[in-house]
């Protein structure tokens, strides 16, 4: 597959940024990575599995989810294009706790993890500034989950929905943006149940807090949302 349509996309992502084109043709000639087209609600890794390989989503949207122990499930996060997983699993010999599936159809190429950590003979400068940049994604990903915990342990429902709204807003520079989220998948997402999460959106546009449609968001009183 031709895969210099998404080489800017690449160049974005936390493990190859800042990768001109001749680098990524000279680590993507190395590695050979394999590309897979998904459909809608497929699974890309299921719990209880190992992987080897780092995924990079190329279209579309997916979502870890972690199984409760009374049989229910969690959003654990959400991806886009450009989004990164299976990095920190691939670099250990544990299984996979999440499932990770589409959430509309998509593609995902897959880099071999133990070619990433051991360079060719020709020790491509492209290669050691791939390696720097898994560490700061490692990195970067457990100070995401420290905030994701942030969220869920929240005390009020109003309270989680402030703070992913600040995120989001924060993550795309803007106060007003769409989600790829569907009701169910954002209930789903904060933990809560799908009426409960429509029915405090409501209040909180009545409040004047914020102003919503489907699923687009538009924050009016920032201060507000911080101190709920």
């Amino acid at each position: 597959m031709d895969l210099h349509p998404y080489y800017p996309l690449l160049a974005r992502t936390p493990l190859l940024r800042g990768m001109r084109p001749d680098e990524l043709n000279t680590l993507l000639d190395c590695f050979a990575p394999r590309v897979r087209r998904y459909a809608r609600d497929e699974i890309l890794l299921l719990t209880g599995y190992e992987t080897q390989e780092v995924g990079i989503l190329l279209e579309g949207s997916i979502t870890a989810v972690k199984s409760t122990p009374d049989g229910a499930s969690v959003a654990i996060t959400h991806m886009r294009p450009g989004g990164l997983f299976g990095d920190v699993l691939s670099g250990s010999s544990q299984k996979s706790p999440v499932t990770v599936m589409a959430t509309t159809s998509c593609l995902a190429l897959y880099l071999p993890y133990q070619k990433i950590i051991r360079p060719c003979a020709k020790l491509h400068s492209a290669h050691l500034q791939l390696m720097q940049n898994l560490v700061l994604t490692i990195s970067d990903k457990y100070f995401a989950l420290d905030r994701r915990v942030e969220l869920l342990i929240c005390k009020s429902l109003r309270a989680r929905i402030s703070l992913w709204l600040l995120d989001e807003a924060h993550r795309v520079g803007s106060d007003t943006f769409t989600t790829p989220l569907t009701r169910a998948g954002l209930a789903e997402y904060l933990n809560c149940d799908r009426s409960a999460l429509s029915r405090e959106l409501s209040r909180m546009q009545h409040d004047g807090l914020i102003e919503t449609w489907r699923s687009s968001f538009k924050l009016l009183d920032k201060d507000r949302l911080k101190n709920v």
